[in-house]
C-alpha cells in the first residue's frame, strides 16, 4: 500500500518521467499510422504521379530544341600600350593631368572591361537594334532544318502581315521594347572568363544554330570595333590636351615630355586603325552546331514526376489528418 501511494507522488511530482518513457512507441505508432495512411492512399498517389508524368512528358515534348553556338577568344596583346607603361613611372602625374590612365592600360583590365561592356543594356540594344534582330530573338518559334528558316510565334508576331500582335497590358506594348529584349537577350548569351588562362569563351543559345552562329561573330565584331573607338576617342582628346599645354609652356623639359605623351597616344590610334581583333583575338571562331543543347527532355520528365509524387502523398496525408482532427 505504501509504495502505491510513494509510486503515486512520484508519477505526480516527475510527470514528464512517464511521457519519455512513452515517446517511442508512440512515435513507433505514428510511424506505422504514417505508412499505413499512404498505402490505404496508393491508388490516389499513383493516379496524380501519372498525371504529371504524362503532362511532363508532353512539356517535354512541346518544347523546341535549343543550339548553342560559342567561340573560344584570347585578349588582344597590348603592344600599343608598352610605350604609356614604360612613362608612367617616370610621368604618371603628368599624365594623369592630360586625362591618360596610364595604370589601367593593361590587358587583363580592358578583357575585363569589355566583358562588361558586352553585358551593358546599352551595347545589348545598340547591338538589337544595329543588326535588326528583334523578331528573331522575341518570337522565334521553331527552326526549319531543311530550309534552315524560322517560324514565329503567332500569338506574338503576325508574320503575314509583318505586325507584332502580342496581348499585353500597359506599359508593355505589343512590339517589346528594349528592357525586355535585353532580358531575353541576356539569357540567350553567356560570356565567361577563366581566371587561370584569361581565356574568354562567347556563347549564345537559339532555336536556330546558323543564327546563334552569327550572333556570336557579330558580337566579337561589335565588341572590338567598340572598345577601338572607345580608345581612339581618348587618345584624340588626349592628343588635343597635350598640344594646348605645349602651347602655354616654355619648358624645354615639359614640352619634351608632352611630345613623348603625344606620341603615345598617335600609337594607339596607329595600332587601333591597323588591327581589325582589337580587345580579342578568335582562337577558336564560332560554328553552327549540329548536336542540340537544349531541353534537357529526360530530366524533365524526371522532375515533373517526383513533384507530382511527393504532392500526391501530402494530399493524402493532410487530407487524412484533416478528416481525423
Amino acid at each position: 500500500m505504501n509504495k502505491d501511494i510513494q509510486q503515486t507522488n512520484t508519477d505526480a511530482q516527475f510527470p514528464h518521467m512517464n511521457s519519455v518513457h512513452n515517446s517511442p512507441a508512440d512515435d513507433e505508432i505514428d510511424l506505422r499510422e504514417l505508412f499505413s495512411v499512404i498505402w490505404q492512399g496508393k491508388w490516389l498517389i499513383i493516379a496524380i504521379t501519372a498525371v504529371f508524368a504524362i503532362g511532363s512528358v508532353i512539356f517535354a515534348l512541346s518544347q523546341p530544341n535549343t543550339y548553342k553556338s560559342q567561340a573560344l577568344l584570347a585578349p588582344a596583346s597590348e603592344e600599343q600600350s608598352a610605350g604609356l607603361s614604360g612613362l608612367a613611372s617616370q610621368f604618371g602625374g603628368l599624365a594623369s593631368m592630360a586625362g591618360i590612365n596610364l595604370g589601367a592600360t593593361g590587358g587583363a583590365d580592358k578583357t575585363q572591361m569589355a566583358i562588361e561592356v558586352i553585358k551593358s543594356r546599352q551595347f545589348t540594344s545598340d547591338f538589337i537594334q544595329s543588326h535588326n534582330i528583334l523578331l528573331d530573338l522575341m518570337a522565334a518559334d521553331k527552326w526549319n532544318m531543311a530550309t534552315d528558316t524560322l517560324t514565329y510565334d503567332a500569338e506574338i508576331y503576325d508574320a503575314l502581315n509583318n505586325k507584332w500582335v502580342r496581348d499585353v497590358r500597359a506599359p508593355f506594348k505589343p512590339e517589346p521594347s528594349m528592357q525586355e529584349a535585353y532580358k531575353e537577350f541576356s539569357k540567350a548569351m553567356s560570356i565567361n572568363l577563366a581566371k587561370n588562362t584569361g581565356m574568354v569563351t562567347i556563347s549564345v543559345e537559339h532555336v536556330s544554330p546558323s543564327i546563334a552562329k552569327q550572333w556570336v561573330d557579330w558580337l566579337i565584331e561589335d565588341i572590338n570595333k567598340v572598345m577601338k573607338e572607345r580608345d581612339v576617342a581618348e587618345a584624340i582628346r588626349s592628343s588635343e590636351f597635350l598640344n594646348k599645354q605645349i602651347a602655354l609652356t616654355n619648358v624645354a623639359d615639359i614640352r619634351s615630355i608632352l611630345y613623348k605623351l603625344i606620341e603615345e597616344q598617335a600609337k594607339t590610334i596607329m595600332f587601333a586603325e591597323v588591327r581589325d581583333e582589337y580587345v580579342f583575338k578568335t582562337i577558336d571562331p564560332a560554328f553552327a552546331p549540329e548536336e542540340k543543347a537544349g531541353p534537357k527532355r529526360a530530366l524533365i520528365c524526371v522532375l515533373g514526376t517526383m513533384l507530382g509524387g511527393m504532392l500526391a502523398m501530402m494530399i493524402v496525408l493532410i487530407r487524412h489528418f484533416v478528416r481525423k482532427d
